[in-house]
């Protein structure tokens, strides 16, 4: 007997070419955190489907299967989708691949998905690009179980960043682990969101990109690519 699962507020995180008329795509779903599926028919010219399938549309979404592979049986849009264009196109892409990446088929995060619609909509808004980042990927981390311990920071002394160890004193900074390195009050400062501040916004980003890097393996992101060329706006 086949599984289904109706009416799931979704996005499309990520979807691909399957056999000739069909699509396989990767949804953030809010009850069933990331579903992979198949959307039958969906790229041939007469299916209502074609246009609806994007990222950052909401949608309402029903599908059946027992197996990791859905197939949608039903999708509608909820609302318009978000059109994002320049840098926040490239961040959007950014933080749909990381959901795609780090999240466990069928492992339900719904606090993370309340962010993930902040953040899209901080992103259509463009008011503060790289704010809506940082917080995100804070969530994130803090979703797949990954927090930063920094009780015994001093907001004085200077610590590096160990994947495996977490933060050391550093007794003599070198050039050759100061990407790796932050003072306590930076520290102290990211773990309490201080964003409103441009030297913890900093640290924020050097941080934030160590520890995904660790949870995401040597496979870059392809985003990422386009990302490098992103210049945060000043407000």
């Amino acid at each position: 007997m086949s599984y289904q699962v109706d009416a799931q507020a979704a996005y499309v995180l990520h979807s691909r070419p399957y056999r000739e008329t069909s699509l396989l795509v990767d949804l953030f779903t809010l009850e069933q955190g990331k579903v992979s599926a198949v959307v039958k028919g969906a790229r041939s010219p007469r299916s209502r489907m074609r246009a609806m399938i994007q990222p950052f549309t909401p949608l309402q979404v029903s599908w059946r299967g027992r197996h990791e592979l859905k197939t949608i049986t039903q999708a509608e849009a909820v609302a318009a989708p978000l059109f994002l264009k320049g840098d926040s196109l490239i961040c959007g892409l950014y933080v749909n691949e990381l959901l795609e990446r780090l999240l466990q088929p069928s492992d339900s995060h719904p606090q993370l998905y309340v962010y993930y619609q902040y953040v899209l909509n901080e992103l259509r808004d463009a008011v503060d690009v790289e704010l809506a980042l940082r917080t995100f990927e804070q969530q994130l981390l803090k979703q797949l179980g990954f927090q930063f311990d920094v009780q015994n920071c001093q907001p004085n002394i200077i610590y590096r960043y160990d994947p495996a160890q977490g933060f050391m004193v550093v007794s003599q900074l070198s050039e050759k682990i100061k990407s790796s390195c932050f003072t306590g009050e930076q520290l102290l400062g990211i773990v309490d969101e201080q964003y409103q501040y441009p030297k913890i916004r900093r640290a924020a980003k050097r941080l934030m990109r160590l520890a995904l890097e660790q949870q995401l393996g040597h496979r870059p992101l392809r985003s990422r690519e386009l990302l490098q060329g992103y210049t945060p706006q000043r407000t």
